[in-house]
């Protein structure tokens, strides 16, 4: 086992892809919880820039996700209370919570998704077959940090200039406006010259062109490509059989521990974890290595 940016990037798209799915679509508590953790722990260790900031956003978000379920979802039987004659129940705050804890999975997924999966991957993936979505996707994620920057750059010279100087709040709803209206030009003129720049170059003509790629589909590609289709394979064909269902309606049940069901637990666990483990793997690898030097 490599470290996983190691690996070829049509097998890390398709390991997210399929990663986010499983736990988009299984509707199992167990499965959820076994994301959110190995999610969190894997994005604590591949992306600690702005991860305070984006937990807050996160958190927001489960709150909301879980408190519009039980206001908006009357099923269930076990009734909590009642407000103006809609009953709130335990079901269905059991589901916003599931529910919730599933989206901050899947966010914090596709944040160590963009994080691995830089720009010149999406195009290594995308740029023969589809040449306009590879360069779409890959100014997406390119532009967001770009846009970070970009906006405290244009934020520091107006404060510079004294454009904040009031500091109130007409003033700094003015202040954020112009930095808006800043940054749509710049984007919007990127993009142009972005795009004009890769027309020049040929990019996404339509006869054959050659093209230079650092990325080569190796042995330990075939063999991971191999165990990740297996593995998903296995858990899809649970839940497609509804023996990874989870039953919220009208009473909660547990989820399913069976055989087959604690064999999927286990195999959705180690692919989850896989990039957290391979991390560790790698730096206990370079101590030994600087240890003997």
């Amino acid at each position: 086992m490599k470290p996983i940016e190691k690996y070829n990037p049509a097998v890390l798209f398709l390991y997210f892809l399929l990663l986010a799915s499983i736990a988009m679509f299984a509707t199992n508590p167990v499965m959820v919880g076994i994301a959110f953790a190995a999610m969190n722990l894997t994005a604590v260790s591949y992306t600690r820039d702005g991860l305070g900031r984006a937990y807050l956003f996160f958190f927001v978000i489960f709150i909301l996700t879980s408190l519009a379920n039980p206001i908006f979802s009357h099923n269930g039987v076990t009734v909590l209370l009642v407000v103006n004659d809609n009953p709130i129940t335990l079901e269905a705050v059991l589901y916003g919570v599931m529910t919730g804890i599933m989206i901050l999975s899947v966010l914090l997924l596709f944040r160590v998704f963009g994080t691995l999966m830089t720009s010149d991957r999406l195009l290594y993936i995308f740029g023969r077959a589809f040449p306009k979505l590879g360069l779409l996707l890959s100014m997406t994620l390119r532009f967001v940090p770009l846009f970070g920057r970009q906006r405290r750059k244009i934020e520091n010279t107006q404060r510079t200039l004294g454009l904040y100087k009031n500091e109130n709040a007409i003033d700094n709803i003015k202040g954020k406006l112009s930095v808006l209206s800043a940054m749509t030009t710049w984007g919007l003129e990127n993009g142009i010259v972005t795009a004009d720049s890769m027309s020049a170059r040929g990019y996404g003509i339509k006869r054959t062109r050659t093209s230079f790629s650092m990325f080569r589909f190796e042995r330990s590609d075939a063999v991971m490509l191999t165990l990740i289709i297996i593995s998903c394979g296995f858990i899809f064909l649970g839940i497609a059989m509804d023996r990874l269902k989870t039953d919220f309606y009208p009473r909660m049940q547990l989820p399913p521990f069976s055989l087959y069901a604690i064999m999927c637990y286990v195999i959705y666990a180690g692919l989850a974890f896989l990039p957290l483990a391979a991390k560790i793997r790698d730096r206990i690898i370079q101590r030994k290595v600087f240890g003997q030097e």
